[in-house]
């Protein structure tokens, strides 16, 4: 059995695609994954499975997702052996140790090429600062993400692709739920 982690984008902000937690777990066991475990209201599950290929299980849960009720997220999923290198991989220690909540990891599905990256750092209109490792790109928010020009639209326009992020706290925490 294999250990995973996986985000749910595109749920459950300002009231839009709601999916209730108890929901998710319940669809998650439905499908045959073991030990369900969700954290906080954003669509973070952590569960363990037969199954070895994230990707197929990526598929599997936007299909059934869509089906059994009616919303159509994406889901972005890594094993618990993949979520600890996002942790050590991360570019910004200080940032991290330091404010927590200005850090940010933002995983996708393709890793963006360095002529991508350097485009969005080119882009970027503030103090706001980026980094990419493999699929994963990390993210520093100094002055906070509320009035960050550096949106999600921003991002996806230069990387390539949508992924979903979540703030070095909750990194964090899923690595302590994967690693219970």
């Amino acid at each position: 059995m294999t250990t995973f982690v996986a985000l749910v984008r595109g749920i459950n902000i300002g009231g839009h695609n709601k999916l209730a937690m108890q929901d998710l777990r319940r669809l998650c066991a439905r499908l045959g994954l073991e030990d369900v475990k969700t954290l906080l209201n954003s669509g973070n599950v952590v569960f363990r499975s037969a199954a070895s290929d994230a990707d197929e299980l990526e598929a599997r849960l936007e299909r059934e997702t869509a089906r059994r009720l009616g919303l159509k997220p994406a889901y972005f999923v890594r094993t618990a052996d993949e979520w600890a290198s996002i942790v050590k991989r991360n570019p910004f220690p200080d940032e991290a140790a330091r404010d927590p909540g200005r850090l940010v990891a933002l995983l996708m599905r393709q890793a963006p090429g360095p002529a991508a990256v350097t485009a969005l750092r080119a882009a970027i209109p503030g103090r706001e600062r980026v980094e990419a490792r493999g699929r994963e790109a990390y993210f520093v928010y100094p002055d906070g993400m509320g009035r960050s020009k550096l949106t999600p639209t921003l991002i996806e326009k230069h990387l390539g692709g949508a992924g979903t992020a979540r703030n070095w706290n909750t990194v964090l925490k899923l690595l302590a739920a994967v690693r219970a």
